[in-house]
C-alpha cells in the first residue's frame, strides 16, 4: 500500500508565496515520475507540474516562471514552491507519485489540500 501525505495548503493574497510538500510512503517499488496536479470548482483535474526520476521538469504554461516543483529521491518527497500566487491559482492540490513496474503504470493520490488565493 502506498500513502501519499500532502502538507497543509492554506490562504495568502494574490502575489504572495505558498509552499506544499508531499511524503510518499510504504511499499513503493520503481518510482518514475512524481508531481503536482489540481482541481478548481467547476473543472477538471490539470497537470500544474512534475518531475521525473531523472529530475526532467515539466510545468503547466499558467504556472511557469512562478511555481518551482523540487523532489528528494531518497526521502520520497516532492515540493511545490509558488510564487506570484493569484486568485485563478486558487483550487485543490493533489501529489501524485507514478510507478513504472512490470510493464505496469500505476498511479498514486493524495487527499487534496486546498489553496486559496484572495484577490
Amino acid at each position: 500500500q502506498v500513502q501519499l501525505v500532502e502538507s497543509r495548503g492554506g490562504l495568502v493574497q494574490a502575489g504572495g508565496s505558498l509552499s506544499l510538500s508531499c511524503a510518499a510512503s510504504g511499499s513503493i517499488f520503481s518510482p518514475n515520475a512524481m508531481g503536482w496536479y489540481r482541481q478548481a470548482p467547476g473543472n477538471q483535474r490539470e497537470l500544474v507540474a512534475t518531475v521525473t526520476s531523472s529530475g526532467q521538469t515539466n510545468y503547466a504554461d499558467s504556472v511557469k516562471g512562478r511555481f518551482t516543483i523540487d523532489r528528494d529521491y531518497a526521502k520520497n518527497r516532492v515540493y511545490l514552491q509558488m510564487n506570484s500566487l493569484k486568485a485563478e491559482d486558487t483550487a485543490i492540490y493533489y501529489c501524485n507519485l507514478e510507478t513504472y513496474a512490470g510493464g505496469r503504470t500505476s498511479n498514486y493520490w493524495g487527499q487534496g489540500t486546498q489553496v486559496t488565493v484572495s484577490a
